[in-house]
């Protein structure tokens, strides 16, 4: 977080920005930031386990559906980042299916980690709820580790419809394998005679 920019003279949106945090689910010491430090707060961020994406999923599709929406077959509740999950929704989707998140403010500052296949709180206009007005850097990172997961993702990427933004493969699974697959190999060959050796 880069940038946050607090309005002059607005003490009624401090009230409002502390009440979207308690109704976050935000800890004490974050509030505490807050309340008591006075630092910056410029975004909500609600993440939660990969374990938990198909229980995420399920429940997204049945509130849909109680609503009265449509569950076509090439859109997915958390690709299409259509849901903003909030207190009563999170409270609900712990209670039928034992999931819960992690709320974290991201201050003037901090920089948020977010693990592979982690959904996280998205709004029908941002992957987070912003506090005031501000700035982030993301940077998508996929290690060779993790590879394994994000060809998964790729692969659900792939049954969304043709002019859905995620569609696409965007991880570029296929060059992260070939470069791991070529520095080992390289690596492999600068220690091959060290390796011959008995």
């Amino acid at each position: 977080m880069v940038y946050v920019g607090i309005p002059k003279g607005q003490a009624d949106q401090e009230d409002e920005v502390l009440r979207t945090i308690q109704d976050g689910d935000s800890d004490e010491l974050t509030i505490k930031r807050f309340t008591e430090s006075r630092e910056k707060p410029g975004a909500l961020w609600h993440i939660y386990a990969a374990k938990d994406t198909e229980k995420i999923r399920e429940f997204l599709k049945k509130v849909a559906e109680e609503q009265g929406q449509e569950n076509p077959v090439d859109h997915d509740p958390i690709h299409d980042q259509s849901w903003y999950l909030d207190r009563p929704l999170r409270k609900r989707l712990h209670q039928e299916y034992g999931v819960q998140g992690w709320a974290i403010v991201q201050f003037l500052g901090d920089v948020v980690f977010i693990p592979a296949g982690a959904p996280h709180q998205a709004s029908p206009r941002d992957a987070v709820h912003n506090l005031y007005s501000c700035i982030k850097v993301a940077e998508d990172f996929v290690s060779p580790e993790h590879v394994k997961h994000c060809f998964w993702l790729t692969q659900e990427f792939r049954y969304l419809s043709h002019t859905h933004t995620n569609h696409e493969d965007k991880l570029q699974v296929k060059n992260v394998i070939y470069h791991a697959v070529k520095d080992a190999v390289g690596i492999l060959r600068a220690n091959e005679s060290s390796l011959s050796r008995p």
